[in-house]
């Protein structure tokens, strides 16, 4: 009962769509817990090319995904280097054209975008053709409906849809969220997780808490 070897690539035998994205991703300023998984028709290994969008690494800025996420297809990314300047008349890019435009270009205007680090917690679930934009938290047992557009944090086990994404529903009572993050099951060994799936899977959060 101790679960698939987080450490394998394509962990469903003849459906190669789905894949695990700690093992798959290698990309500079991104981290990728254990379990979380991609899934898209055309295989999960461009995941970072297609989702992870306008992440530079001089730029500095992280993008954490925890434990037990599932991304569906077409879920974006956005970082920091998609952000242009706004404190002046024009949010044109002249600079990155050179050829004497980057001459006089103030590099604090464009850093005073920058909105830090996108952090995902764990066991959330991010639908089709999601999109989240720089600097996003979103909590742990969040769901983010398909082709939202997440634009402010989300908390832990909230469902957002729309666009600008808000809270349409709270997955569990205020009381049971501060129990479900004490209990973090995620963290648990992988052994003690097989054992207590029924726990997991269930909403008997006193069980879960009793688990061993």
């Amino acid at each position: 009962m101790t679960g698939p070897n987080p450490d394998i690539k394509h962990p469903i035998a003849m459906h190669p769509r789905v894949g695990f994205l700690k093992p798959l991703v290698e990309a500079e300023n991104v981290e990728i817990g254990d379990y979380t998984y991609y899934d898209d028709p055309d295989g999960p290994d461009k995941f970072v090319e297609k989702c992870v969008l306008h992440h530079y690494p001089f730029i500095g800025d992280r993008l954490v995904i925890g434990k037990f996420c599932a991304i569906a297809e077409g879920a974006r990314f956005i970082m920091n280097g998609a952000n242009h300047a706004m404190s002046g008349f024009s949010t044109y890019p002249f600079n990155i054209f050179g050829h004497g435009w980057e001459e006089g270009f103030d590099v604090a205007t464009w850093q005073q975008e920058n909105r830090g680090d996108t952090v995902i917690g764990n066991d959330v679930w991010i639908g089709m053709e999601a999109i989240v934009m720089p600097g996003i938290s979103i909590g742990h047992g969040a769901i983010v409906a398909a082709k939202s557009v997440v634009t402010h944090d989300v908390p832990p086990y909230a469902i957002v849809a729309g666009n600008p994404a808000k809270v349409v529903k709270m997955r569990f009572d205020q009381r049971t969220v501060a129990r479900l993050l004490e209990a973090a099951w995620w963290d648990w060994p992988a052994e003690k997780i097989g054992r207590n799936l029924a726990a997991i899977r269930g909403a008997d959060i006193e069980a879960l808490e009793a688990a061993s």
